[in-house]
């Protein structure tokens, strides 16, 4: 009977009248970026061995050469002493192979009652599983660096910001506070997804399931997943968790963009708003004067990437009939690339935010320009009985006597004021202050300094619980 693991240029299996030409097996091969796959691979046999064991399929003796077998293929992947071959296709049939070898016919019997489909689809959830995990604690760790800026810079003041126009004065820390909140929210959709990764498809087998006595829900404990897949054709056709997956990576990405823009556009000389560590930036080739934020820039390019990866997903599903289609082999280094990106954009973040210093007088002074205590102004008018349209009107004419005499808000003297609403009083000079704007602010949500500190408190509990 001819070996399917043979190294020579055999038939795949008796069904095949000639091997498979080399130009085939390089462009189906999956092996040289799917061995990431090993540990989840090593992990699900083990669970669906002790399953074949205990439901009597295979002996127990058989068992105990398949543990022992993997445990040697384990260690021989992480010592880096392994072969991966090319002819053997992917990370699964290689590590069969080599158990193989190791243990004999044991070996040959670990696939009985299941198929490549469904334990493909099991070592990709694994995977993508562990991902979850590993990017919720950098998203953990990220929001923790950007909290301990907040609270360095809780009462420093600096212009906010609608449609690139100064607004309305705000604190550094209630706006570190906002990407805070973002990245909370792609923790929770991190979670959310983790819920329907965590569904076991092995037992599906090819696409109708197996006549084998297999235990599924004992298979399904052991790997740790919430619950098994309850139709065999969609178990192991199933990529709805590795879209859903990058759709969250990608508004991740897209929040780590955003920031890094607004990053980029306060280091500028023109701005001087903050400077970032040397050891995130680089300079010229030929401008001996340049600082140039090439991290954040980087990530707000590799956002794209990542949009596009989640492009390719949709797309490589949205003909497929069911069940397994050999489409679904691309499907790996769209997602591996996504998980790589990630970690590493949310390892250096968290490490740059520490890098990050803050230029409470550039920032003060920008917030001196564009009238930004105007709406103050009309909330003044309006606690003293003015209609509120009334109010913004009467500011509009003050804001625009202000920008012929080049002078802001505050710098009017009060009969000046007073010449577009005798509701002005001497205690106007207070609401007209960088100080009182944001002091004013004060209720959850708000970027009054103490409101700021109170919400850093509460992140900080949430981090620690």
């Amino acid at each position: 009977m001819t070996d399917q693991f043979s190294k020579k240029a055999e038939a795949w299996s008796a069904r095949f009248s000639e091997p498979v030409s080399d130009l085939v097996k390089r462009y189906t091969a999956s092996v040289f970026f799917d061995k990431r796959m090993a540990k989840a691979d090593i992990q699900g046999s083990l669970a669906h061995a002790d399953m074949l064991a205990a439901q009597g399929i295979i002996p127990a003796a058989d068992l105990a050469a398949i543990q022992k077998g993997l445990a040697q293929v384990s260690a021989e992947i992480d010592g880096g002493q392994f072969e991966w071959q090319l002819d053997l296709e992917d990370v699964h049939l290689n590590i069969e192979k080599r158990l193989t070898e190791l243990v004999g016919d044991a070996g040959k019997r670990l696939h009985t009652g299941r198929s490549r489909n469904d334990q493909v689809a099991t070592d990709i959830r694994l995977y993508v599983r562990s991902a979850i995990d590993d990017i919720s604690g950098l998203l953990q760790q990220l929001r923790g660096a950007l909290v301990d800026l907040a609270e360095k810079n809780a009462g420093v003041i600096l212009p906010g910001f609608t449609h690139m126009q100064v607004a309305q004065p705000i604190t550094f820390g209630h706006h570190m506070l906002a990407y805070v909140e973002m990245f909370g929210r792609d923790v929770e959709r991190m979670q959310d997804c983790r819920k329907r990764v965590n569904r076991l498809p092995l037992g599906a087998a090819a696409l109708a399931g197996t006549t084998f006595p297999i235990d599924r829900l004992r298979v399904a404990k052991t790997l740790g997943f919430d619950d098994v897949c309850h139709n065999s054709l969609d178990a192991v056709s199933d990529r709805d968790f590795a879209i859903e997956f990058t759709a969250a990576a990608s508004l991740l990405m897209m929040h780590v963009s955003r920031m890094s823009e607004e990053l980029i556009i306060w280091m500028s000389p023109r701005v001087g708003f903050i400077d970032i560590a040397d050891r995130f930036c680089t300079g010229s080739s030929i401008m001996p004067q340049k600082k140039n934020p090439d991290v954040p820039e980087l990530a707000r390019g590799k956002t794209g990437r990542v949009y596009g990866h989640l492009m390719g997903l949709l797309t490589l599903m949205k003909g497929q009939p069911l069940a397994y289609n050999k489409d679904n082999q691309e499907d790996k280094e769209p997602l591996f690339d996504t998980v790589d990106t990630v970690v590493d954009t949310l390892r250096i973040f968290a490490d740059m935010a520490g890098g990050i210093t803050v230029k409470p007088e550039a920032m003060r002074s920008a917030a001196l320009q564009g009238y930004a205590t105007a709406t103050d102004l009309a909330d003044y008018l309006v606690k003293k009985g003015l209609p509120f349209r009334d109010a913004h009107e009467a500011v509009a004419h003050a804001v625009r006597a202000c920008d012929d005499l080049k002078i802001d808000l505050a710098q009017m003297s009060l009969e000046q004021l007073r010449a577009f609403s005798p509701l002005v009083g001497e205690d106007v000079f207070a609401v007209l202050t960088l100080e009182g704007s944001v002091a004013a602010r004060d209720h959850i949500g708000g970027t009054a300094p103490n409101q700021v500190r109170s919400a850093i408190a509460r992140v900080r509990q949430q981090l620690a619980g």
